[in-house]
């Protein structure tokens, strides 16, 4: 099982910027995809990024394309999402999913969750 913590959430002003980061510990391996998702209160959780076990590969929701990008650093099993430009409607719990496969443009969630990381974006 592979446990996976998220941090760098925070209050950020509209336009501003952030970077979050997910370690993942446990019997982990390189050969997975990462991903992100977040969900806003009363909403469904929602597909955000994610990135092949290489790297080569990301796919990003259309909402936030052009001002979130999703990395890796397979060495020690971290993946960052940084967040540019970012909106009130950015405004959610966001968590990472470890163990996934990106395939054709989709991500296959896998079975490991975090606890999540709130960010708040308000001016």
């Amino acid at each position: 099982q592979v446990q996976v913590v998220e941090s760098g959430g925070g209050l950020v002003q509209p336009g501003g910027s952030l970077r979050l980061s997910c370690a993942a510990s446990g019997r982990t391996s390189s050969n997975y995809g990462m991903g992100w998702f977040r969900q806003a209160p009363g909403k469904e959780r929602e597909f955000v990024a994610a990135i092949s076990w290489s790297g080569a590969r990301t796919s990003y929701a259309d909402s936030v394309k052009g001002r979130f990008t999703v990395s890796r650093e397979s060495a020690n099993n971290t993946a960052y999402l940084q967040m540019n430009s970012l909106k009130p409607e950015d405004t959610a719990v966001y968590y990472c999913n470890a163990g996934g496969v990106l395939y054709g443009g989709t991500w296959s969630a896998g079975a490991s969750w975090g606890q999540g990381t709130q960010v708040i974006v308000s001016s």
